[in-house]
């Protein structure tokens, strides 16, 4: 028989088990811990079935972490409300030095219910999916870059010199992967570097049957972006169009400036840092490319062809103004990192406008 006609859960999860509290929706309600519950499917159904046979309306949340999105997925396909919190945006009290999981629960629940936590976005397998092998593909890149010297150092004491000009480009790559290697070692040391490349490949093979494939193609007519950072920055970000309007991305990528300011003091200071680190990385990147002249080099030139008439039109846009913004910089005394901060804040605003023209014109 059902009692009441609402109840707020709150679950602190960790790998074996989930700490589970709930508050009631009546003014003044019940909150109390309901205990630890097998982190398991089987487990949970069971739990959100006693519930349900008590209550009318059940919103459950837990914080975004390493357990990733399982649970959000079982209690959404079960009908019930779930959101997945942002950690750093959990209204703490100053004064509490005690952190257990049955406190952590009862916290959840209570600022569930009074509508004080902040929810993510929560992508879908396929996107998270993608996400994956994004970070695989970054992960395996930045080792690539310790690797290539002790390629190279190894090429080096074995007397094999490539006779071309420019290294590790798929000439290089070629007579590489054309070089016999006696040693067992050896031969592994050049399959880490391989690995890399294999990754990367995978992604440009799994772009098309994505659902922002179209946003990946035109991203790449901005300069600075290639194939690997349009993914990366989509796999990260997510869908851009929940943002209404630059301003709400660039603070979520951490790009606008923190503030402490009281009465008549402002005092700003360097940016927040907030939101999502390896997407704000691969922007700052992107934006060094600013510091030269506009525009479109003969490998650029395809890339920037495959994207929409005005698509095209607000990249060039980008590219004029953000050149000239850095160079402007500059010369007023900036710090080259302070400037491609700046760049790479206005940059994200060019990439807003350049999804919102896509969605606009996506065939239904």
């Amino acid at each position: 028989m059902r009692h009441h006609s609402e109840a707020f859960i709150g679950i602190d999860t960790s790998k074996s088990h989930n700490a589970v509290a709930i508050a009631e929706g009546v003014r003044g309600g019940e909150v109390r811990f309901l205990g630890e519950f097998p982190a398991i499917e089987a487990g949970m159904r069971k739990l959100i079935a006693k519930l349900a046979a008590k209550y009318n309306r059940l919103t459950f949340c837990y914080e975004a972490g390493p357990t990733g999105y399982g649970l959000y997925r079982l209690i959404k396909s079960l009908g019930h409300e779930c959101i997945v919190v942002a950690p750093s945006l959990i209204p703490k009290k100053p004064g509490e030095r005690v952190k257990t999981n049955r406190r952590d629960a009862i916290s959840l629940a209570k600022l569930l219910r009074a509508g004080e936590l902040t929810e993510v976005w929560v992508p879908d397998e396929r996107h998270e999916a993608m996400r994956d092998l994004s970070r695989a593909r970054l992960a395996a890149n930045k080792d690539l870059q310790g690797k290539r010297q002790q390629i190279s150092s190894l090429m080096l004491r074995l007397g094999r010199c490539y006779p071309g000009k420019t290294t590790w480009g798929p000439a290089h790559m070629k007579w590489l992967m054309s070089q016999k290697l006696e040693h067992r070692e050896q031969r592994m040391a050049l399959e880490e570097l391989l690995h890399g490349i294999r990754l990367e490949q995978a992604i440009r093979e799994a772009v098309p049957e994505w659902s922002l494939a179209e946003v990946v193609t035109a991203l790449q007519a901005m300069r600075g972006i290639n194939l690997i950072a349009a993914v990366a920055i989509l796999a990260e970000i997510g869908d851009l169009s929940r943002f209404q309007n630059p301003r709400e991305l660039m603070a979520y990528l951490g790009l606008v400036p923190s503030e402490s300011s009281t009465g008549d003091t402002v005092r700003r200071g360097g940016i927040t840092k907030a939101g999502n680190g390896r997407a704000r990385r691969i922007l700052v990147e992107a934006a060094w490319s600013y510091r030269y002249p506009a525009r479109v080099g003969r490998e650029k030139q395809p890339k920037v062809a495959a994207a929409p008439r005005r698509v095209r039109e607000i990249a060039w846009k980008a590219q004029t103004r953000l050149c000239g913004r850095f160079r402007s910089l500059l010369r007023k005394g900036k710090l080259p990192t302070v400037a491609v901060t700046a760049i790479a804040r206005e940059l994200s605003a060019f990439i807003w406008a350049i999804n919102r023209e896509v969605v606009a014109n996506r065939q239904p």
